[in-house]
């Protein structure tokens, strides 16, 4: 209890020397004359042109990547615009190679139907490749999870060919470095 008297006590001091303190800093603020009182006005001011400056050059650094993030989006957009239909073709690409497959092995004169099917097929994939088609290499290459979905595994003929690619079940394809359709492949064990 006493503790406590005597921590009030010294509060109401510390009060009263403050409340003189302020009374007598009016004074001597006069005696200095206004060179004081000038110079927290000058910081404030100071201190708002640098924050103003500060917002404006965040503001303009923002815009800055507002503007070439949405460019960027935009080039993405005319890049791959076509990414769906491209996709859509694959089938139709896929079925082109099998009827030259089944026309070469066929047995007969097909040199006409042949010639006008790989007509066809090279304007269409001349085409797609302008585009940024391109085919992904996969017979007797090593499997490449990233490129390749091994679909099968059979006995290797060889050693050589132990992890490697036998055979191209269906064609994978990339579209401008970015892979559309992954290659289905028989691995050999």
């Amino acid at each position: 209890m006493k503790e406590h008297k005597k921590h009030k006590a010294e509060e109401r001091e510390n009060i009263h020397k403050e409340s003189i303190n302020e009374e007598n800093q009016p004074v001597q603020e006069e005696q200095n004359g206004n060179a004081e009182t000038n110079q927290p006005q000058e910081k404030s001011e100071t201190d708002k042109i640098a924050e103003l400056n500060d917002r404006y050059i965040r503001l303009v650094a923002e815009f800055d990547n507002y503007r070439r993030r949405t460019a960027k989006e935009r080039m993405d957009l005319v890049v791959n615009a076509a990414e769906e239909t491209i996709k859509g073709l694959l089938p139709v690409l896929d079925d082109f190679e099998r009827a030259l497959e089944m026309l070469h092995k066929a047995e007969g004169d097909h040199s006409v139907a042949i010639e006008g099917t790989e007509l066809i097929y090279t304007k269409l994939s001349g085409y797609l490749a302008s585009k940024g088609l391109k085919k992904i290499e996969a017979k007797g290459e090593v499997l490449d999870t990233d490129l390749h979905e091994a679909v099968a595994q059979f006995p290797a003929p060889d050693d050589s060919m132990k992890n490697r690619i036998i055979e191209v079940v269906q064609q994978g394809y990339k579209l401008n470095e970015k892979i559309i359709r992954f290659a289905k492949v028989v691995v050999g064990v």
